[in-house]
């Protein structure tokens, strides 16, 4: 044990403690037993008699000195059933010492080593609830040791006038010696609270009975969902998908340890900013990042041109973004695209982290790195490969869509289904919830969505395949693409709408062609239809002309040497790409339903 603390081996005696003159005559005292709560061993004289989910793990506490982390543990551990752990005592039982002298004698980098040995030591056996010391998690090799273990960790989080009361009359503890308790305390907020704030729940402490405080932390340990991670397998540029409840609070612990500086700047529309910024922010703050500015540009398509990106990069370099300041971008795809293009190209490159609000954004433009603007000839004609660093998709944000958002979105995780095969058959049978907001199948849905779309930017990722890959992606675009230009992209026709238009025309076509039976048209449509969405051209709230819809298609971006592109179905879960698609054929199909 003493030499997982790093003593040398000349100081330690054959049964493992230290010699006479090494180790001190006292007992060891925690550092921790003098700013735990009062009455620290009444504790609940009865455990539950069920197991509390929380006990499948171990539990490990951060937080300032004073949070009461030794007290709330043991409180924790009892209703728990599980064993408690104090780290610093357990260094001090080891040594014969208290931590303040092995400090003094061997210097912290030698007690930082030691503390997340056995940290990792105690962590790396049956569950259990350890207090960690204030510096702990602060240390970046402690740090990513503990989360490499498994463990939960939860931050009991107090403000200063907490701190002061409980630590007052502690003066002569060597952190407060000759020293202002005040001052001393805002500098360990000012350099733990960051690293803190990474942990997987957060609890504030205040000067309620340590009992009430317990059952807090039970309850927000219970309530507590890990985000579902999703890599994205991109090498050195690789990042992952986080899908779950609760992301935005904690955002800033989720992205700081990714971004090269604490300073970003948030672009946001209109309609999002109200809603998600301020929990956006908080979680920011909550880990140290400076929010330079918050940008909010008008919702819809029609933000994402020049003019208005020209206004964004303004924006953000007036606030002071340099090479090192981070975009985040919070919002839909038109707010992705836009803020990843302006990332892509403030001062040829900064960091940037999507923080996908719809669902549209969340299954589908969020992840894979495109980003652009809209130009006259066309959609995204203007634009960068430009991967985020993280992508947090925070589905408790999907609550507050407007119902025709949603049902548009879902147009992205129907074609999903169809290019994926098993995803197909489960939205015909769970469509209908996704769309009526039901929390579960939308999670799946964004879950699998992802896992698809993840896999073929892997594979594909400047879309760069003779055939297939990630032009597959493009199931129903083509179509979708021609119709939002064709009405000028001023939100008569959403993107998902359009989208799930192309999708029920790429189905007609390929049968009309002889890829498909029949079968598959009427099958899309109908699914399409039966989840609120337009699935025919008949459907939309403007007609169009087969000329003028031609037109548009022949600048996709999927054409070769002036020949059209189109992804095309044999079934769900056999798409391909094909430029053997006479022109007629498409005039024919699009005049068929309804087109002049």
């Amino acid at each position: 044990m003493l030499q997982d603390l790093g003593f040398p081996e000349h100081d330690i005696r054959p049964d493992d403690s230290l010699r006479p003159d090494i180790a001190l005559a006292s007992a060891p005292v925690s550092r921790n037993s003098a700013l735990d709560l009062p009455h620290e061993d009444s504790l609940d004289p009865v455990p539950p008699p069920a197991p509390h989910p929380a006990a499948a793990r171990s539990i490990v506490l951060v937080g300032m000195p004073g949070a009461g982390k030794t007290a709330i543990g043991k409180r924790l551990a009892a209703r728990l059933g599980l064993p408690f752990r104090d780290a610093d005592a357990e260094i001090e039982s080891a040594a014969g010492m208290p931590i303040t002298e092995i400090f003094a004698r061997y210097g912290e980098p030698h007690f930082r080593a030691g503390e997340r040995r056995v940290i990792t030591r105690l962590l790396a056996g049956p569950p259990l609830v350890l207090a960690t010391g204030g510096g702990a998690f602060a240390d970046a090799a402690a740090r990513a040791a503990i989360k490499a273990s498994g463990a939960a960790t939860l931050w009991l989080r107090c403000t200063m006038p907490t701190l002061l009361r409980r630590v007052a009359g502690r003066e002569h503890r060597p952190m407060f010696l000759n020293a202002d308790p005040a001052e001393v305390l805002a500098r360990l907020m000012a350099a733990r609270h960051p690293f803190y704030a990474e942990a997987d729940v957060t609890v504030t402490c205040t000067d309620e009975s340590p009992e009430t405080t317990t059952r807090r932390v039970q309850d927000a340990l219970a309530a507590a969902v890990a985000p579902q991670r999703l890599p994205v397998g991109l090498g050195d540029r690789g990042y992952e998908v986080l899908v779950g409840p609760r992301l935005l609070g904690r955002a800033g612990g989720l992205v700081a340890g990714l971004l090269p500086s604490r300073k970003v700047v948030v672009i946001t529309d209109a309609a999002v900013g109200p809603l998600h910024l301020p929990g956006l922010r908080d979680g920011l703050e909550a880990a140290g990042l400076t929010v330079l500015t918050e940008i909010a540009v008008p919702p819809g398509e029609s933000s994402k041109d020049f003019a208005r990106l020209s206004d964004v990069l303004e924006a953000m370099l007036s606030a002071g973004l340099d090479r090192r300041t981070a975009v985040v971008a919070l919002g839909g795809g038109v707010v992705g695209d836009l803020a990843g293009f302006a990332a892509a190209i403030a001062m040829r490159g900064v960091p940037f982290v999507q923080v996908p609000t719809t669902l549209l954004a969340q299954v589908d433009s969020s992840v894979g790195g495109k980003t652009g603007v809209n130009l006259r000839a066309g959609k995204n004609l203007a634009g960068a490969f430009h991967q985020p660093r993280i992508v947090l998709a925070d589905t408790d944000t999907l609550a507050t869509l407007p119902p025709r958002e949603l049902r548009a979105g879902y147009a992205e995780v129907a074609k999903h289904g169809l290019l994926q095969g098993p995803l197909w058959e489960w939205c015909e049978a769970h469509g209908a919830a996704v769309v009526a907001g039901d929390t579960a199948a939308l999670t799946h849905a964004v879950l699998e969505s992802c896992r698809l779309k993840a896999a073929v930017v892997a594979a594909d990722e400047r879309e760069e395949s003779a055939e297939g890959g990630r032009a597959l992606l493009n199931l129903g675009h083509t179509f979708g693409h021609a119709i939002e230009a064709e009405a000028a992209f001023d939100g008569s026709v959403l993107h998902g709408e359009a989208v799930a238009v192309g999708l029920g025309l790429a189905a007609s076509l390929s049968a009309r062609l002889g890829h498909c039976s029949q079968e598959w048209p009427s099958r899309v449509v109908a699914h399409l239809a039966a989840c609120g969405l337009p699935a025919r051209m008949a459907d939309l709230p403007r007609r169009f002309t087969a000329d003028a819809l031609l037109g548009r298609m022949a600048k996709d971006k999927k054409n070769r040497d002036g020949t059209m592109r189109f992804v095309l179905m044999r079934g769900a879960g056999d798409c391909f790409t094909s430029a053997d698609v006479p022109r007629e054929a498409v005039a024919a199909l699009l005049r068929d339903e309804g087109a002049g």
